[in-house]
Order: structure tokens, then sequence, then C-alpha cells
């Protein structure tokens, strides 16, 4: 048997720091085990913590909204155990309305973000007693006047149940904000209740009782939760917004010094840091933060009549976009010199700059000598020694490999480089705001001089290193196509890394002029407090602000494209009248065909089937009984447009549903009826749904908890005070809870399966399917654009657009993460084939970002300069061939991958690269610059959109490469099924 073994304190304090005191005794000491004395002090200690770690919890952001969600919870509440409260809505048992709506709407957000629900609530309301109206009128109409009782019903079941709830859920399919999905579940409800519970509609009578308490009920939750969101601990969209700005100033200059920093030394070592890709990650979900802090600032501002200020900060966000925009460009121009600076032979020949270098070390990537060393010492007026240095010039005059051509245009560039990175990293750390409350803008007058001064000398050392790097004098010998294609691949990153870090430093003063024009708004306000919106609010409230970077339309706007053929009159002509008749038909019910349609229609045919019961005499008994207006609801919530997303709410709302019918069964046993407890236990409830919400972000089941609670134990105590309308059931005014519970758990499972059912049944769309065929049609679409040599309407003077304006470009972006989405319901979907390979697939959406990316960076620059001088025409002319090529080659890989993923079928083998075409382009530009003709008409400015087209398609070629390899994984073995002749 084996002894235990005991190890002193002073050895464990060893194993901890990861080293052990050779000297310290492995055995005795046993008195090291614990005494049992000991266990209640132990205790005492974790109760101390746990109980520090809850106070700073309650102390912070999100413990203050859990407290507020939970104080706003109990105010609608008081509406059910309150009297006087209670009296104000009627004799009904649906005033638990109220505490649900605070829950809907809960205070845990910003005051823009309130403002935003409270005209959602009201257009929710606005549509649902609209339904609710010309229902009745439709039921009084055929019921009273035509005697046509069943017609009306009929016609009220298919448009205003159907096609209502239809309509409700397109519109919550299509919009996608969280709020909105809110106001769509609240309005469901409100209709439901009206048409199907209420009775008048099916009795042909008109009345307005239901519909002006659900109006009451709404604007009491609203009232609630606004202001305990508004007087306990507010939140401003504003101050968050001016955090976010402020924290993503830094992270922005971090990421510009580190990468400016990798590009200087020809190492990629910090950009693997975990330092680095916290501070990226931080970067990119800032982004996303400033986004949806702007459009809740938005709403404070309209209100407070700081309109001009809203537009101000708009721009100031638009430059931040810009910027990082810029930084995408220099860590793209980075990483193409880190990867051929990595291959064999690449290195840096001039070995005599460090003097001890070997010739070995001189061409290991890892090791070889860095002449740019020397630019860490900078003499004042920003020239380094080495650049004045004869004994370095003269060692690098003789140019052998791309390395030294990098290692040249450092020498000379590097300490401008240095000096205009420091310059733009100083003023963002310093602004936007100087620390809260105050956030005030403190332009230091030196800012804009200094920079002016850096770019000045910047710009006039990168003429004087790109005339030096490029004397050909030095590289007049005779090289391979790939070595002259290496030596033009390592210019173009140099290019482009210059022009990137010009970019920004250009947009830095637009961003100092915008803040210096949110300065005096600030301070100022020289036009005072206006409230132009309300003379055109449809127009401002619900559209973001306009700029040169709208991204707000639906569809691209596109010049005519080589893919886009549609049957033109002429050919309408050939066809005989039918055909041409059937043809015209076939488009004009094109909007059937989209998904979105597909999806409301279905939903508006399943909510009327399950509302059926309600309008025959025969069944309306037991669809009361069983409450299956909540089962009509959990219907609505439950169905999504894909099988996956259905299934994932499904689960959350039935297993919210019985933890909310049990936890309500526990608390009426408990509370024995009494109000006080009732609200105490309500309270203790909310607390911790609360977290749920707020804490987790779990917002779907955390309501389905409280809905539950509030239709089993709220509904009970109505019950129970004789606060109802005809409520015989269940036993009456002594409610039995767990008949209650049970009924609601009976009509919220026949919902959550009706719902499966016909998302299943009716067009059923498969989240995996849909991502696959998704993708296909995204890099279908990609594919295409390039079918069309990007470069091809500049010189023929044509508009950037033919190529890809920034709508288009925002539309294959919004697509991606529309894919995103569908990523994640496809996991929830079972298949008999097996689990969905997610990592695999977020893999491939991650190299087609990159790719958009590429994208980006190429629209940039084709948009920067519209009119196109002559010495880059004569660039692209005598590049013409090889760009077409190449454009063909990535616009074929594009197709194959599309028809790859389409067919679920592994890549070609013999699958053509783009490295050799593109390695001709690099060596058609390198003999230009050879020729005579090149130093007459064409300057460095003119290389660099053709240099960015260089980077851009190696950056494809590589993403490309990546995502063939993921497939052949995904699709590596065949199927014979899919190959059988059927």
């Amino acid at each position: 048997m084996a002894l235990p073994l005991h190890l002193p304190p002073s050895a464990l304090a060893g194993l901890d720091n990861g080293t052990v005191d050779e000297q310290a005794p492995l055995l005795g000491l046993r008195k090291v085990r614990q005494n049992p004395s000991d266990a209640p002090r132990l205790l005492l200690e974790v109760a101390r913590r746990l109980s520090l770690s809850a106070w700073d919890f309650a102390r912070s952001r999100t413990g203050l909204g859990v407290l507020k969600c939970s104080i706003a919870y109990f105010l609608g509440s008081l509406a059910t155990f309150v009297p006087a409260i209670a009296a104000m809505l009627g004799q009904q048992d649906g005033k638990h309305m109220v505490a649900t709506i605070t829950v809907y709407f809960h205070p845990a957000r910003s005051q823009g973000s309130m403002f935003e629900a409270m005209i959602l609530a009201a257009l929710a309301f606005v549509y649902a007693a609209f339904l609710g109206f010309t229902s009745m009128g439709v039921s009084v109409l055929f019921g009273r006047v035509f005697d046509l009782v069943a017609f009306g019903h009929a016609v009220v079941l298919i448009v205003f149940v159907g096609g209502g709830l239809g309509f409700v859920g397109w519109v919550k399919q299509r919009l996608g904000h969280p709020l909105v999905n809110i106001s769509c579940s609240l309005t469901s409800l409100a209709i439901i209740t009206v048409i199907t519970k209420e009775g008048a509609v099916q009795a042909a009578m008109f009345s307005d009782n239901k519909i002006s308490q659900v109006l009451k009920m709404i604007v009491m939750g609203v009232i609630a939760t606004t202001a305990v969101s508004f007087l306990i601990y507010p939140v401003s969209a504003r101050v968050d917004l001016r955090e976010n700005l402020i924290a993503f100033t830094d992270s922005l200059s971090e990421v510009l010094s580190v990468t400016t920093q990798s590009f200087l030394v020809g190492s990629d070592d910090e950009l693997k840091t975990p330092q680095y890709r916290a501070a990226m990650d931080k970067y990119k979900s800032l982004l996303a933060s400033m986004e949806k802090n702007l459009t809740e600032a938005k709403y404070e501002h309209f209100v407070a009549g700081r309109e001009r200020e809203y537009w101000l900060e708009a721009k100031l966000v638009t430059c931040m976009q810009r910027l990082s925009h810029n930084i995408g460009g220099l860590r793209n121009a980075a990483t193409t010199q880190f990867q051929i600076l990595a291959q064999p032979g690449m290195g840096l020949a001039a070995a005599g700059h460090q003097g001890t270098a070997t010739a070995a070390e001189s061409q290991a990537p890892d090791k070889r000598p860095l002449i740019f060393t020397s630019i860490d010492e900078e003499s004042e007026n920003g020239e380094s020694e080495s650049a004045s240095d004869p004994a370095l010039r003269s060692s690098a005059s003789s140019i052998l490999t791309p390395g030294d051509v990098f290692s040249e245009f450092i020498l000379y560039l590097g300490p401008s480089i240095k000096s205009l990175a420091y310059t733009l990293k100083t003023i963002l750390d310093d602004l936007p705001f100087s620390a809260g409350p105050e956030y005030q803008i403190t332009l230091n007058p030196k800012y804009r001089s200094s920079l002016e001064e850096a770019v000045k000398l910047y710009n006039h050392s990168r003429e004087d290193a790109l005339s030096k790097v490029y004397d050909y004098n030095k590289v007049n010998q005779e090289r391979s196509v790939e070595v002259e294609a290496d030596f033009e691949e390592i210019a173009a990153s140099c290019g482009v890394f210059s022009y990137a870090l010009q970019d920004f430093a250009v947009e830095m003063k637009s961003y100092l002029h915008v803040l210096d024009g949110l300065k005096l708004e600030i301070e100022e306000r020289p036009k005072g407090r206006t409230w132009d919106w309300l003379k055109y609010c449809t127009h401002l409230m619900f559209k973001e602000p306009v700029n040169p970077f709208d991204e707000e339309a639906d569809e691209p706007r596109t010049a005519p494209s080589p893919w886009h053929r549609p049957i033109d009159s002429t050919d309408t002509q050939k066809l005989s009248r039918t055909t041409a008749l059937r043809y015209r038909i076939w488009k004009a019910l094109a909007v059937f065909r989209r998904d979105d349609t597909k999806f409301a229609i279905k939903v508006g045919a399943g909510a009327a089937l399950y509302a059926l019961p309600s309008f025959l005499r025969s069944t309306r008994p037991v669809y009361q009984k069983f409450r299956g207006e909540w089962g009509l609801l959990s219907y609505m919530l439950v169905c999504s447009m894909t099988i996956g997303a259905s299934n994932t709410t499904g689960f959350a709302r039935f297993f919210g549903t019985c933890l909310g019918a049990v936890c309500a069964i526990v608390s009426w046993e408990l509370s024995g009826e009494n109000p006080y407890a009732l609200a105490a236990f309500g309270w203790i409830m909310s607390l911790w749904t609360a977290y749920v919400i707020v804490a987790l972000g779990k917002g779907p089941m955390g309501r389905f908890i409280m809905l539950t609670y509030n239709l089993s134990a709220l509904y009970a105590y109505s019950v129970s005070v004789k606060d109802l309308d005809d409520d015989d059931d269940e036993g009456g005014i002594s409610p039995i809870i767990s008949e209650i519970a049970f009924h609601r758990v009976v009509a919220v499972l026949s919902g959550c399966l009706w719902g499966l059912v016909i998302t299943r049944l009716i067009w059923p769309i498969s989240a995996r399917q849909k991502l696959k065929d998704g993708l296909s049609l995204l890099w279908l679409r990609m594919g295409l654009i390039w079918k069309r040599p990007p470069l091809e309407c500049r010189l023929h003077g044509e508009t950037s657009d033919a190529y890809m304006d920034l709508a288009e470009e925002s539309h294959l972006h919004r697509f991606l993460a529309q894919l995103e989405k569908l990523k994640d319901s496809a996991a929830s979907e079972v298949g008999l084939r097996g689990p969905f390979p997610e990592k695999a697939y977020g893999r491939l959406l991650g190299g087609t970002a990159g790719m958009l990316d590429a994208f980006h960076l190429m629209n940039v620059m084709m948009l920067k300069e519209s009119r196109v001088s002559r010495g880059e025409a004569a660039i692209l002319a005598s590049s013409t061939n090889e760009r077409r090529q190449l454009s063909l080659r990535i616009s074929h890989l594009f197709q194959v991958m599309a028809s790859s993923i389409k067919l679920e079928y592994p890549l070609t083998e013999a699958l053509p690269s783009i490295d050799h075409t593109r390695d001709r382009l690099l060596a058609k530009i390198f003999g230009f610059r050879k020729g005579d003709k090149a130093a007459v008409i064409a300057s460095d400015k003119d290389f660099a959109l053709l240099y960015t087209y260089a980077l851009v398609t190696g950056q494809l070629g590589k993403a490309m490469k990546e995502i063939g390899s993921e497939m052949d994984s995904l699709f590596g073995s065949f199927n014979e099924d899919r190959l059988k002749l059927q």
C-alpha cells in the first residue's frame, strides 16, 4: 500500500513558484494535516472572501444594473398587489403584464436606449391597437351586418392573425435588433390577447376595454422602468461613447507603435505576443461598442437639443474608423514584408554592417544582421547617423538580395518613420478627452504644428529614400523573373507601408479638425440648442448620420456588370406572348421567393392554425382553460428563420418556463397568499433572473423564467382577491397553484412544439445548408467583382464604382455578419451525419473576412485619387496583360471555391495558383522601373496603386490556400452517394 506523501509548507511554496528546495525534507512533518478545529476559521475566511466579492460586484456597473432591474420589477408588481393601483386597470386578471414589461424593457441600459425603448413600445402598442380595432370592425361588419359570422372569423384569422403576426415575424427577422425583438414580443402579446382571449371578436362586438387596459399597463410599465433608469445610478450613452473613444485611441496608439516597430526591425515577434493580441481584441470590440453607443447617444442628444454635437461626434467616430482602416493597411504591408524576409535566401546579405555576423547568420531569418538598429539613436534634426555614414553607404551600395532593398529603405526612412509614429502616438495618448466626469477636450496648440512638421519631414525623407532605393545602377544585372518579383514585392510592401502611414497622418489632421469643432460646440454652442428633428423626425430618428462612408443602403449601387445580364426588351420580344407573360409574372412574384417572405408566410399560417380553436365554439373552452394565448405567444417567440435557431429558442423557452413554474409554486406555498411575502419573493426572483439577463447575457432565458412566474404566482393572487373577469377555473378564488402552473407549462410546450413543427415542415431552412449556400454565394460575388480587372476602369477613365463602391462593400460585410449568426445557429441543429464542424467553418469565415479587408484596402486606394496621372497611366498600360490574367485567375479560384463548398466536394489537386501570374506582374513592374521611360514620366507616387494591387493579390492568394486546405479537411473524403447517377 502506498504511503501518502506530505510536503512541508516551504516545499509547497517552492512548487507554487516553480522551484523546489533540494534540502527540504519530503517525509515527516505529518502535523501539516488540517486540524478539525480550524474548519470554522476556514469557513469564516471563505465567507469573508465571498462577501467581499459580492460587495465588489454590487458596486460595479453590472451589479447596479441588476439592482435597478429588481427595483423596477418590484414597482411593476405593485400593480397587482396594491389595490389602489390595481383599480386603475379595471377588473381583469392580466395585471401582471406591468411587471412583465419591466422585465422586457429593463432599466439596466443607457438613457438613449431607454428613449429608443419608449419609442418602440409606443409603436408596438399602436400596431396592436390598429389590428385589434380593425379586426373587431371586420367581425362586426360580417357578423352583425351581413350575418356571416363564420366568414368574418375566417377573414380575421387569415388577415389579422395570420397576416398581422406574420408581419411581426418579418420585422423581427429583418431588423434583428434586440429592442425590436422585445417590441415584437410585446405587440404579439397584445394582439393575441385582444383577438383570441378577450372574446369581443368572436362575439362580433366592438369593445375597447382590453385595448385601453393594455395601453395603461404599457404606460405603467414603461414609466416604472424609465424612472428607475433615470433616477437610480443613471447611465449615459454619451459618457460611454467618450469612454470608448478614450480607450480606442489608447489601443490604436499601442497597435500603431507595435506595428511600426515590428516593421522597422523586420520581425513579427512582437505581433505574436499575448499583450498585442489582447490589444487587438480590445481594439476590435471597441469599434463595435462605439457604433452601438453612438446610436444610443443620438437619442440623448436629440432630446436635449444637442443635434450639432451629435453630428460632430458621428464624424469623430468616422475618423476613428478610417484610422483603423489605415492601421489595417500598415499591418498588411508589414505582414507581407515578414513573409518575404522569412523565405530562404531573402535575408540581408550585407553582413559587414554588424562586423561580427557570419554569412550563415545573414541567411537565417531569425539571426540576420539588422542594419536598422542604428536608427535607435537619432540626432536633433531627425537624421540618423547611419544615413550619413559613408562607410554604411558604401557597404549598402551592393544590393544582393531583396532583403537588402528593405535594409536600404529603412536606412533612409527609418528615422522619419519613428519620428512621425512618435508624434501620432503622443496625440493619440493625450486625446480626445480628459478623464471623467468632466471629459474636457484640451487641444494642445503645438499638436497641429508638430504633426505638420513631422509629415513634411516624412514626405521629404520618403521621396529621398524611394529614389535612392530604386537607383537601378545598383540592380542593373540580369535576374530571373522570380527574383525580380521578390525585389518588387519588397518594394511594394515598403511603398504601401509608407503611404499608409502618410494616410494615417492625413486622417489625424482631420481628426484634430473635428475635435476643434466639437470643443467649440461643447463650450460655446454658437447656434444654441435646436430640435430640428421634430420637423422631420421620421427622416432623422431612424437614419444614421450622413457621411462619405454611408453604409445604410439596402442594396449595392454598382455599375453594370458583366455577370448581371437580365433579359432585355429585345429578348422578351422574341418570346411568344404566352411565354413573355409567364416571364413577367415570374419576375413580379420574385418577392415571394425570398427567404424572409417565406418565413413571414409560414409564421402567419402557423399562427392562424394555432388560433383557430379560439374561434370554434367546441374548442374555445379548452383553449381558454389551458391558456392557449400563452402557447401562441410561445410559438411566436420560438419561430426563427432556421431550424437551429428555433431549437435553441425552444429549449430556452421550455426550460425557463418549467423553472419559472417551479419557483412560482414554491413562492406561493411559502407565502400563504400573503401579498407582502409574495412581493418579497418576487423581488428575490427578479434579482437573480436580472443577473441571468444582464450579467450572463442570457436574456431569453431570464425573461422566460419571469414571464412564467408572473403568469402563475401573480395571476393566482389576482384570482384570489376576485380581481378577475369570469375566471372560475383553476380553483376560482382559492387558486390551485399547481394546476395553474401545469396549464402554463402545457401551453408553452404546445407552442414550442408547434413552432418546431412549422419550422421543419413548411419551407424548412437548415442553418447548415444556408451557411454553405451563403458562403458559396459570397465567394461567387467576390469572384465576379474581380472578373473585370479592378484597375482597368482607371485606365479607361471610368469611375472607380465600376469595380466596387462603398455601399456594395458594406453589403458584403453585412452578409458575412449574417453568416456568422448562421454558424452559431448551425451548431444547434442535430444531424445524423455527425456534429457540425463549427471551428472549421469559423476558420473559413475568418479567412473570408481577411479577404474582404483586402478588398477594402483596394477600394480605398482606388477612391482616394479620381484622376489618373500620366505616369500611372503608363504603368497600368504596360502591365495590362499581366493584370488581366491575374484578375481572371483570382476570379476563377473564387468560382472553384464556391462550387466546392456548394457541392461539398474537395478542391481539385490541379488547381491553378496565382503565384506565377503574380510574379510575372511584379517582374513587369520591375522591368518598367529599369527602363528609361520610367525615369521621365513616372514618379514613386504613381506606383502606389499598383503596389497596393500587388499586396492585395498576395493576401488573396495566401487566404485562398488556407481556405483550400481547410475545405480539403472538411470534404477530403468523397461521398459516394453524391456521385451516384440516379
